[in-house]
Parts: structure tokens; sequence; C-alpha cells
């Protein structure tokens, strides 16, 4: 992957360590966020992994849209936030062409438009604002929240293996946990308070898990890791707003919008908690807001993000 706002690359170089020996480069950086230039600002992005939806997955189309933008800046900008709309359903099988307008270049903040378009229509638009570094006297943030560390829980694909033990287990559920586990997501993810999944009791819309890109990223310019956890903060957001309704099954849920502030350096590939919560829903839509937070209680990113959700009531049957 091209270095956003440079022309090296995100890998070794004067300054940068190589990747740890027999460790693999994370599949985001190789793949799923290198775009193609074809012109000055126009890009063509692939994808790595489409959802059983068989719609392009939110993250990705968020995450390749940054990296168009932030090619257009200089290497010393860094992105403080973005704010996107989803207009159409992304179709897995064709490529996506993202074009960036160059909206203004200030002498401390310049904003940069991005139109993503498939069969010749936009299915996407974005505006990300950058920043030149300057202090100020003026902080503060939220108190972390405390949580057990990563190395004490079970990734996701561990819980689901235990499940999966289980002899007496219904074949459908074996089936749609099978399915999970075969999507090659290219993020690792520690629930703190994994849900019952075959529970349909309410719970509070609140969750709380562990999250990283997989793979090694290595120090490099901040925007990289910025796209990457632009990518990882769309994964399992909206069905926060879901927890307190698990007696109905979804019929129908999309992205409608999606925007981040950026407000610290961090590695998208170390552990991150991301801590998420849904103040309202009603109307078919959904509201959900997360913050992503350094292991040392250093707030990184804030999100929020609003989707429809359609559902019907759930038919209940035992998981035996």
């Amino acid at each position: 992957m091209e270095a956003p706002g440079g022309t090296g690359g995100a890998g070794a170089g004067p300054g940068r360590p190589p990747p740890p020996p027999g460790d693999l480069r994370s599949v985001l950086i190789t793949s799923v966020l290198n775009l193609e230039r074809l012109e000055l600002d126009l890009f063509r992005g692939r994808h790595h992994w489409v959802p059983a939806t068989q719609r392009l997955f939110g993250g990705q189309i968020v995450g390749q849209a940054l990296v168009a933008a932030a090619r257009a800046v200089s290497r010393d900008e860094q992105v403080h936030s973005l704010h996107c709309y989803f207009v159409r359903a992304g179709d897995p099988k064709v490529p996506v062409l993202y074009e960036v307008e160059r909206t203004r270049t200030g002498k401390s903040f310049s904003v940069r438009s991005v139109k993503a378009i498939q069969h010749g229509k936009p299915i996407f638009t974005c505006q990300a604002s950058f920043q030149l570094s300057q202090g100020s006297p003026v902080q503060h943030q939220f108190t972390m929240p405390t949580v057990p560390p990563p190395e004490e829980l079970l990734t996701q694909e561990e819980l689901i293996q235990k499940f999966l033990q289980n002899p007496n287990l219904a074949e459908r559920y074996r089936k749609h946990l099978n399915k999970i586990q075969a999507e090659d997501v290219p993020i690792d993810i520690k629930p703190v308070n994994p849900p019952d999944i075959f529970s349909s009791e309410p719970q509070e819309p609140k969750q709380l898990f562990w999250v990283r890109a997989r793979g090694y990223i290595g120090e490099t310019d901040m925007k990289v890791h910025c796209c990457v956890a632009a990518y990882i903060s769309d994964y399992a957001f909206l069905g926060t707003a879901l927890l307190p309704h698990r007696q109905y099954h979804i019929k129908f849920m999309v992205s409608l919008d999606h925007s981040m502030w950026f407000h610290a350096p961090f590695r998208a590939d170390h552990w991150m908690l991301y801590e998420c919560e849904s103040p309202w829903a009603g109307g078919c839509r959904g509201l959900v807001q997360g913050r992503l937070w350094r292991r040392d209680g250093v707030l990184a990113v804030t999100c929020a993000q609003e989707g429809v959700i359609r559902v019907e009531q759930r038919q209940n049957q035992s998981k035996l």
C-alpha cells in the first residue's frame, strides 16, 4: 500500500523496522486498502471479504474512500474527521471507483470529497477533513472502561468453537456458526462480555470488545492506521442497537451513514477496546456510537452511525 500523502510504501524503510520474522503483513494493507491509481484523483478498489448478505462491507468502502482522500493531501496533514453516506447497495462482482475532489486546501485544514462509483452511479459519498498538527492547552477526555485485558479473553473464533463442541447443538445453529467461522474477516476480535447467541432475552444496548487488524502493519504514516480503523469501525457496530430486541429476527439491516473523529495517534494492529452503545432506535432506524481506546487509556477515535433496521417476530425454537 502506498502511504497516503506520500510516494513511499507502508513497510520497511529509513526509520521503520521491517516486519518481525515469520509475521505476515496485514491483508488490509496488501489488498483491501491498496488502491490502484488510474488518474491523479481517480482510484480503483477491489474486495477481500464479502458478508453473507452479498452486499459490500460498509467498512471496506469507508476505509478505501479515506485512502483515496489521503492520497490527495500532503504527508504532514492528518485526518481528524470524516462524514459518509451510503446511497446505494454495493455490487461485490465489480470493483469500486473512487473519485476525489480537492474541495479546499487551507493553511491549517484541508477538505477532500470522495464519491464511490459502480455501474456509472454513486453508491457512497464522503467528506474527510485533514489538519496540520497544532498544540493546545484545551484538552480533556472521558475515562476508559475497566475491562479484562485481551490476553485473558477468547477470540470470536474460539468462542464459536466452544459452541460447536456441544454434541446437542441443533443443526441449524451449527450451520450458522460454521458459516461465521468460514468468513475470512481480516480483523481479530475478543468480546469482553460475549452474549449468549442462542438467547432471545433483551440486553442493554452496549457492548465491549478488543479489536485489531489481523497481521502486521508497523510504524508508518498515521493516515494508514486511520484507514484501517475506518475499516474496523463498521464491523458489528450497528448490531449494538439490536441487543434489547433479540426476540426479533433481522429481515434487513444496512448502514445509512458513518462518521468518525480521530483524536490521538494509535496502531491499528495493536489491541484497542471498542466501546459501543446505542442511545436510540425507532422508525426502522437505529443510532449507535462508539469509542476506540488505546490500551494505555487514551481515547483514539470516536464513531457514530445510523442504519436501517427491519425485523420480524422470531419463532421460539430450542437450540437443542
